[in-house]
């Protein structure tokens, strides 16, 4: 395969634009409702207002406030804007980072340089946390040299407060938890771990990454919540992604902290440089002028009337899907109703999820399929209302045809999926991962699919072609005999 280069000649407007929009024919069908992640629509009025917004913007750096004081300006009042709806104190501080990744990361860092300035004794700091706080808590303390001790969650996936107490120890620089946790979408006891955190003298990061932006709208029409904001004494910081249900394009989030004691520690200075003094609020040196604009004129063109407006349809949305789900023999919807998250996973052991998720993809759904249980995870959005029928119809009979059909539970994506979620020892699926990794991005490499190439990885064939329910039977025994992690 030889190596595309820079054309030789300019090409065409018409003609480029014409070859985009025909490598988008492939792509998830987000307009149509039928994903349920990735994409967060305004409506199209919203939508034209934050592109014109971002696009007077397009070229503008944010490296530099002094040079573009008019992204300064807009990057504090999202802040604040986000501070405000979060229930910051008046020296509530904080930065837009490119998205929730960086925002956790930025709030791991920052508690781990806080940490080396007021207790310089800590040679290993640990990060405690339930086991759904997100996994950018893992690559935080990866990049950044931290442990991470998690503890267990209750049958609705909020974490065990007396396990969290009992994990904190002399090296725990930051305690998390999450509002609400990507599995299922269940609000932690916010309050319970924030007075926990406060008398010890820890601080407390809560991740709203998700909730952040549409938690405050929920709460406001008569969902029952968990306090989960700044209202606890004992948060000292927040990351809210504004492009999420804050409905900016990708690439926005906000990390706040309560005060400018622990910003502080987020931010990098160098000053022997020849270049000149370095300063870095955040992770990036070049910052986008159109993605702090977009974030701007996203929350500006929404208001709160269309932020609550907005989270009440999507609730109201959800709340059919857990009512239908419920409602399919062999079906059950886990967590907590906090948010616009639905999961559910199956009763049944005659009913693979993992094939009932091949079973909906055939019919064109985009599946997010979760592990440890094995679940189905739907974020759900305005867009979702019109097909919610249609989904449900799919479903069932999805559902149905696996009862009927259990070899279906041994093939296609079913048995990657099976088969990786039981492995006991993850270092052989990460390889393997890592292997299709290394092919998407090796050189030349265009179309490599990860489930296709995860299908014919080598070890994974093996396993299923030489032993089949021998492997599948052996990893279930030996697992039950290994401690658990991030699940039992």
């Amino acid at each position: 395969m030889s190596r595309m280069s820079i054309p030789a000649n300019a090409r065409a407007p018409e003609g480029l634009i014409a070859d985009m929009k025909a490598m988008k024919t492939g792509d998830a069908a987000w307009r149509e409702g039928r994903t349920w992640s990735m994409v967060y629509y305004g409506g199209d009025a919203h939508h034209d207002a934050v592109m014109r917004g971002s696009n007077l913007f397009f070229d503008d750096n944010a490296l530099n406030p002094m040079a573009f004081k008019s992204l300064k300006k807009m990057e504090s009042q999202v802040v604040q804007m986000t501070a405000s709806m979060l229930n910051g104190p008046e020296s509530c501080a904080g930065v837009m980072t490119s998205g929730g990744t960086e925002s956790i990361l930025m709030a791991v860092k920052a508690a781990r340089d806080r940490a080396r300035s007021k207790k310089p004794w800590i040679r290993r700091p640990e990060i405690v946390a339930p086991e759904t706080l997100h996994v950018a808590f893992d690559k935080a303390c990866h990049y950044f040299g931290l442990r991470a001790r998690y503890t267990a969650v209750d049958q609705n996936g909020q974490a065990v407060v007396a396990d969290l107490e009992k994990a904190i120890g002399r090296n725990t620089v930051l305690v998390g938890a999450s509002a609400p946790q990507y599995v299922t979408g269940t609000v932690d006891p916010i309050p319970e771990i924030g007075a926990i955190a406060q008398r010890k003298g820890i601080p407390f990061h809560v991740d709203a990454c998700f909730g952040g932006f549409i938690l405050p709208w929920l709460e406001r029409v008569g969902v029952d919540l968990p306090t989960f904001d700044f209202r606890v004494p004992g948060v000292t910081s927040m990351s809210a992604d504004v492009h999420k249900y804050g409905f900016a394009p990708k690439g926005s989030s906000v990390v706040l902290y309560r005060d400018m004691s622990y910003l502080r520690h987020q931010f990098y200075v160098c000053t022997d440089w020849p270049g000149g003094i370095y300063i870095s609020p955040s992770m990036q040196g070049t910052r986008s002028g159109a993605s702090i604009a977009a974030a701007w004129a996203a929350l500006m063109a929404m208001g709160q009337d269309g932020y609550v407006e907005r989270a009440r349809e999507a609730m109201q949305i959800a709340d059919r899907l857990r009512a239908g789900i419920s409602s399919i023999t062999g079906l059950s919807v886990r967590g907590l109703p906090h948010s616009t998250i639905v999961t559910y996973g199956s009763d049944d052991e005659a009913v693979s999820l993992y094939a009932v998720a091949d079973q909906l993809e055939a019919s064109g759904w985009s599946v997010d399929r979760q592990q440890n249980p094995p679940t189905i995870h739907m974020t759900v959005n305005t867009t979702n209302g019109p097909i919610v029928d249609e989904y449900l119809g799919d479903l069932r009979a999805a559902v149905e045809t696996v009862r009927a059909n259990p070899a279906l539970a041994k093939e296609g994506g079913a048995a990657i999926y099976g088969l990786m979620s039981k492995v006991p020892v993850k270092g052989l699926v990460k390889q393997s991962v890592l292997k299709v990794m290394e092919q998407m991005y090796a050189p030349g490499a265009e179309d490599v699919d990860l489930e296709s190439a995860a299908e014919d990885d080598s070890w994974t064939g093996r396993l299923l072609e030489r032993y089949g329910d021998q492997v599948l039977d052996v990893v279930d025994r030996v697992r039950r005999r290994l401690p658990g992690r991030r699940g039992r």
